[in-house]
């Protein structure tokens, strides 16, 4: 390989990456954590380098050229194997010190993870702790977490999975709510039931619907509608109407009682822990997958 040909620097390779991912300069810069000025001027650097006009500055937006557009491909597989390059080498750590991240949802992280936070920073003092909190699902490929709580079971033949275990999913609301409802037979009496979703569609509806519970539901059954599920919760408990919690966490609220329990659960769902298998060889990682392993596992 004649080395004196790759004659750019590769930060800026990324900046260049990162501008036409993220889509703006300002979005790229608070992907890496930078200044807009400062990717701006690495970008140039890197048109300057290459000899070659990688944007057309449109007002305060940009549009990839013609030469910049064919030269995407070519940056993005460098940036997958330095992702690569970064990950095999976390994997090696054998150090009990370093951060950890672990993906999550509202409701696990609320309900479930603070026992074992709890637990590791007791007994691995030396790591830090980056709980990611979302409904999107990581790309552990991409470095977006060590560890991951995900409800359905990964098919890429590189991650690691365990599952924890199998969880009822039932409708809970409180007896000030269901009162009305007390003596319902039939999912047919039950025409003004407000259910809280997560969306405005009719995928809670047809969930419902297709349970083979008997339910007919319409888009009259949810007036409120968030992807909070903590929003959710405190709704329920003001008598808003019923919600989908999993059965190990909405057992534990007092106030909450489950909705139509001969019915039985709307769903069942599988927990999965999942990690990526290059960082499972690195002993922080591996410490900190077996704890949660140990303690959510029913």
């Amino acid at each position: 390989m004649d080395w004196q040909t790759v004659n750019f620097d590769w930060n800026r390779a990324r900046a260049f990456l990162v501008t036409v991912e993220e889509g703006s300069l300002s979005a790229g810069a608070r992907a890496l954590g930078l200044t807009q000025p400062t990717l701006g001027r690495q970008v140039t650097a890197l048109e300057q380098e290459l000899g070659v006009t990688l944007f057309e500055r449109l007002g305060q937006g940009l549009k990839l050229t013609e030469s910049g557009a064919e030269l995407v491909a070519h940056v993005q597989a460098m940036g997958a194997a330095a992702s690569r390059f970064s990950m095999v080498a976390s994997g090696q750590s054998q150090t009990l010190e370093g951060t950890v991240t672990i993906a999550a949802s509202e409701l696990e992280a609320v309900f479930m993870l603070p026992a074992v936070i709890e637990r590791i920073r007791t007994e691995l003092p030396g790591i830090t702790l980056d709980l990611q909190i979302s409904h999107e699902v990581a790309n552990l490929k991409q470095r977006e977490a060590d560890i991951a709580l995900r409800s359905f079971r990964p098919t890429q033949p590189d991650l690691i999975v365990r599952k924890l275990c199998e969880t009822p999913i039932w409708l809970y609301g409180t007896a000030q709510y269901l009162a009305p409802y007390v003596d319902a037979n039939s999912a047919d009496e039950l025409k003004n039931i407000q259910i809280i979703g997560f969306e405005q569609n009719n995928k809670l509806q047809e969930l419902l619907n297709n349970s083979g519970n008997g339910w007919s539901l319409s888009a009259t059954n949810q007036k409120v509608s968030t992807l909070s599920q903590m929003l959710q919760w405190e709704l329920v408990k003001r008598h808003q109407g019923l919600a989908l919690f999993p059965e190990s966490i909405g057992d534990r609220e007092v106030s909450f009682v489950r909705a139509f329990e001969s019915f039985g659960p709307p769903i069942t769902l599988p927990l999965w822990l999942v990690c990526h298998r290059e960082l499972h060889t690195s002993l922080r990682v591996r410490k900190v997958f077996d704890v949660i392993a140990e303690m959510l596992s029913s």
